[in-house]
């Protein structure tokens, strides 16, 4: 018969080797359909109050949900605001974002195709063609 301790180290190893795993095969960008590329970031410089990011990301094509998987894989801090903007590649793109209400020129936004916004408690809204 096994000896409890021998039992009790087997367990530990089994869950070490559960918890290693688990977090190595966790989804990434990169597992995304729809070649995902970051061409404007934004983050305020603010670490003691809500952060506030601004992305402006190119697709290959408009693959709704995968837009808003990768919406879903952005950081995010509780409190903060996090809007990605989403634009076909080969297509005006803008080139820098900033804060606020609007977050990149106007001639852009014909050429967006979604916009993924997680806000306060992460309350997130994703609405297709929201600049036309």
């Amino acid at each position: 018969m096994l000896k409890p301790k021998y039992l009790a180290l087997a367990a530990i190893v089994l869950l070490l080797g559960w918890f290693v795993f688990d977090s190595l095969s966790q989804p990434a960008v990169g597992d995304l359909k729809g070649d995902f590329q970051e061409v404007a970031t934004y983050r305020n410089e603010n670490n003691t109050g809500p952060i506030v990011r601004v992305l402006a990301v190119t697709v290959a094509d408009t693959l709704w949900q995968q837009m808003k998987q990768y919406g879903d894989l952005t950081p995010y801090t509780k409190y903060g605001n996090t809007k990605v903007y989403f634009f076909r590649q080969g297509q005006p793109v803008p080139k820098t974002v900033q804060p606020g209400t609007v977050n990149f020129d106007a001639e852009f936004n014909k050429y967006c195709l979604a916009k993924y916004e997680k806000e306060v408690m992460g309350n997130v809204t994703f609405q297709r063609f929201p600049l036309q």
